[in-house]
């Protein structure tokens, strides 16, 4: 006669698909509250007076112009760059591995063109002006606006062409102005 325990009406296995639901149910509400930290970490951060580029060190704060902000997947604080043409030669370089899973640019037909603070937009719904006379930290820069007819009024006054986030090339974006020239650093 065989006396190994035999459950009855499969209460066993009922208590183990409990329990499984019950850890799913851990698992998930823990997967909520990371998504929604990862959610929250890519709304834009405001920089301050110490908010330095990730490129070259300069204070934002101490330069016109458009900024912007990178949050790269793996990365708690986003990368802060003091001029949208900074922005450009990372996003685009050939060697650029990290994944950008949320980009910022400044509004600059809300934010004063000399000491932009806040009016951040989503970079890839915005519309830049490529080849304008206004300057940024690193010389002519690429203005960026919320609304298409900011960047048209200002390419009126200022120059320049008014095109998307994906048609921006490589060739626009000269890293040569400010930087190399600046004998504030």
């Amino acid at each position: 006669m065989n006396h190994a325990y035999q459950p009855r009406c499969g209460c066993t296995t009922r208590r183990q698909l409990l329990g499984w639901a019950a850890l799913a149910s851990v698992a998930g509400l823990v997967g909520c509250s990371q998504a929604d930290n990862s959610a929250q970490s890519l709304t834009p951060v405001e920089m301050d007076r110490t908010t330095s580029c990730e490129l070259d060190g300069m204070l934002l704060a101490d330069y016109p112009g458009p900024k912007a902000q990178v949050h790269f997947a793996g990365q708690g604080t986003p990368s802060f760059f003091c001029d949208t043409v900074e922005l450009f030669a990372t996003l685009l370089a050939g060697e650029q591995v990290r994944t950008a899973r949320a980009v910022y640019v400044q509004d600059m037909g809300q934010a004063d063109w000399n000491a932009p603070q806040g009016h951040w937009i989503d970079a890839k719904s915005a519309v830049f002006v490529v080849g304008g006379k206004r300057h940024g930290s690193m010389g002519p820069t690429i203005g960026s606006f919320a609304h298409e007819a900011d960047a048209k009024k200002f390419a009126a006054e200022y120059g320049g062409k008014v095109l998307r986030f994906a048609e921006i090339t490589p060739a626009m974006v000269d890293l040569s102005g400010g930087a190399l020239h600046d004998t504030r650093m």
